[in-house]
């Protein structure tokens, strides 16, 4: 073989006609199940620690966002299993309810899964979205990069082990399925890739079964996650158009020959989605917008390793991420280093070219409006400035666009690795091969992911858990001390144990404003509720007044609240002294926690 890597098929301007016709034969050789295998073992060992403990296990660097994404699953089981419209609930929030498709539900994973949540509980339908999540993206794009970019079954499988498991999925894996289910977008990719080969070639065209094929994918991970969606849309975008500059009459003949399948797919996905997209944009308790605040990478977070590694375990830098879920751009300095010596000894392929492109504008765009070092302001305006005002692109949190990098930069090792693969099969004696393999495991070693901790979570109160609480609630909700909001959710998880027999009053979700369509994470704050913050916060009971009273009344009464209950919590006798003095009258204990029944009062 020469010493120049064969052509990958992605890149090739496609001459030979397409032979077959119809469906293309789905063909499954030993190398695919290996990897496959491969890929769910590896899947497993990550969230390992939740599979031994899914009654009370609990990935301790979710946060809240585990309870949140469990009560998802949980109540769109319940509004399947009881026909009723999952887009929308008022079991949280009540009496305003919470929009589910603005909260990214995951319907395309939680209604078919409906089963599993109803026999074995939402934290197994969780970690099993999660584990299946991992693998299946790191197959799909195995079997895209064995398919249309490389020869080699091993330079497609470490493509796809970086794709799969790379710093930022990870990272999300302790809490965001909808950044960790991302399959549909190889699986989209590939479609677009034969779409112009054909167009290309000059063969026969399908534009009609194309078009349904990719607007069946498309509203279906829009079914999935809206943000990756129009990250991968971008990247591939932006990929597409640095790819052909080179030849920019084939493009145009491209651009002509799949644009009318992409404008039917288009309509196609619409039509399947309008229903869901206009309750999303359009419903009860839409937003417009949602002011995250910064949210770019910092520059010392692309150099270090990230906490679930052997690079973090060992050599652990400044913690710079904006939360344990967000280390997105955590790839390390020796796979940089690899990469950029690769990338320029590969620069003459114009899909390494397109790759680095992708990387390095995604990467600029990921570290927001000011570039920030250490946590601390550069003064570098950054193009995110102005890119963070356009519409949609405003709802993205700047340090997930580092994700459009990853399958770029898996692009780039696969075709290195197929290059030094094709130099040992020619010569064995070659020391270039071990060379470029020892360089590869200098990269990726320190970024093989451990298991994500997990810690044991506080049973529930056997006032919930018995169904006690069925006894206290007569259409009104129930009322946390303080209220549930995204701090404290946990009682979301009780809800759902107790098999949704009563609303909440507060909750975890992203909802609108009052007085503007502008997005919000929580309830806003009733004055009842910054006056318990404040007690549980500073362990005094506050000073209660007449108007703090006649204040708290006016919120039992938005609530619609039929009863207060205070759980085991940090200081709970400032709480217990302080809702007894709104209210004029002792609580009762029962089933584990204390108890005011107001139905008489509101």
């Amino acid at each position: 073989m020469a010493d120049r890597a064969p052509t990958p098929t992605a890149v090739r301007t496609t001459e030979t006609p397409v032979r077959r016709r119809g469906l293309p034969r789905l063909r499954i050789s030993r190398s695919d199940f290996v990897a496959a295998v491969g890929y769910l073992a590896l899947a497993i060992v990550v969230l390992s620690g939740q599979w031994r403990n899914t009654q009370s296990g609990y990935l301790i660097k979710s946060g809240q966002d585990q309870t949140m994404w469990e009560w998802f699953f949980a109540v769109t089981a319940h509004s399947v299993a009881h026909l009723e419209n999952p887009l929308g609930t008022t079991l949280q929030n009540f009496p305003a309810g919470v929009n589910m498709m603005a909260n990214t539900a995951m319907f395309g994973v939680g209604v078919p899964l409906t089963p599993i949540t109803l026999l074995f509980g939402p934290t197994v339908t969780f970690v099993l979205v999660l584990t299946l999540g991992l693998a299946t993206t790191a197959l799909a794009w195995y079997w895209l990069f064995s398919r249309e970019l490389v020869e080699s079954r091993i330079a497609a499988a470490i493509g796809g082990l970086f794709c799969g498991f790379a710093p930022a999925m990870i990272s999300h894996a302790n809490a965001h399925p909808n950044f960790v289910v991302l399959l549909l977008l190889p699986i989209m990719t590939g479609l677009l890739i034969r779409m112009a080969k054909r167009a290309v070639a000059g063969a026969p065209r399908r534009r009609v079964r194309d078009a349904v094929l990719l607007g069946f994918l498309v509203a279906l991970q829009i079914a999935l996650g809206e943000e990756p969606l129009l990250i991968f849309a971008l990247s591939f975008g932006l990929f597409t158009v640095v790819y052909y500059l080179h030849t920019p009459r084939q493009g145009l003949r491209v651009l002509r020959g799949i644009t009318p399948a992409i404008l039917l797919a288009g309509s196609i996905a619409l039509v399947l989605t309008v229903i869901p997209l206009w309750w999303q944009f359009f419903g009860p308790q839409s937003y417009r917008s949602i002011d995250h605040g910064p949210m770019g990478n910092d520059l010392k977070a692309i150099t270090q390793f990230p906490s679930e590694s052997l690079g973090g375990m060992f050599l652990p830098g400044q913690y710079v991420a904006i939360n344990e879920t967000e280390q997105n751009a955590y790839f390390g300095w020796p796979l940089l280093l690899v990469l950029a010596v690769t990338a320029a000894l590969l620069w003459r392929e114009r899909v390494v070219r397109a790759a680095v492109v992708v990387i390095a504008a995604f990467g600029v765009l990921s570290l927001g409006a000011v570039a920030m070092f250490g946590k601390r302001d550069t003064g570098v305006e950054l193009p995110w400035r102005w890119a963070e005002h356009v519409p949609l692109l405003s709802t993205v949190l700047e340090t997930r666009l580092t994700m459009a990098a990853i399958p770029a930069i898996a692009v780039v090792l696969a075709l290195a690795s197929q290059r030094a693969i094709g130099r040992w099969r020619a010569s064995p004696v070659d020391w270039r091969p071990l060379a470029w393999f020892g360089a590869l495991l200098f990269a990726l070693v320190p970024l093989i992911p451990t298991a994500l901790p997990v810690v044991q979570r506080p049973p529930t109160p056997a006032f919930f858990a018995d169904g006690t609480v069925g006894h206290y609630v007569s259409g009104g909700s129930v009322v946390m001390v303080p209220p549930s909001r995204p701090m404290d959710a946990g009682a979301l998880r009780w809800q759902a144990e107790a098999g949704f027999g009563f609303p909440l009053a507060g909750g975890y979700f992203v909802g609108p404003t009052s007085t503007q369509k502008k997005g919000i994470y929580g309830p806003e704050f009733r004055p009842t509720t910054a006056l318990l913050v404040q007690a549980q916060d500073t362990g005094a009971v506050p000073p209660i007044t007449d108007e703090v009273r006649v204040e708290f009344r006016d919120d039992l009464e938005f609530w619609r609240a039929d009863v207060l209950v205070l759980p085991p919590t940090r200081n709970a006798d400032t709480l217990r002294g302080t809702v007894t003095q709104l209210l004029g009258f002792e609580p009762t204990r029962t089933g584990g926690v204390w108890v005011w029944d107001v139905r008489a009062v509101r």
